[in-house]
């Protein structure tokens, strides 16, 4: 079971991705660490990466450095969960 602090860092993650980039709330509910996010959303274009990364930092506190981001991190849900929670959380 996911601690408190994991959950509310999913819960950010999936608002930041509604109000950024403009999702339907329930298609974004339904994201699982499988689901693929750039190139498989239109919204998530290169265009808009600066604007996501710098609202999860706002959101989350936290600072991601140039040399922490890696293109693999948008690949899917899990990995940009995985990072967000390993950056809010230790």
């Amino acid at each position: 079971m996911a601690s408190e602090g994991a959950i509310e860092v999913e819960e950010t993650l999936r608002a930041v991705l509604v109000d950024v980039l403009g999702l339907d709330a329930g298609d974004v509910a339904e994201f699982d660490e499988n689901t693929e996010l750039f190139g498989a959303i239109p919204e998530l274009d290169s265009m808009a990466v600066a604007g996501l990364l710098t609202e999860i930092e706002d959101r989350l506190g936290i600072w991601i450095e140039d040399d922490e981001f890696e293109a693999e991190m948008l690949e899917s849900f899990g990995n940009l969960l995985a990072f967000a929670r390993e950056k809010a959380l230790h």
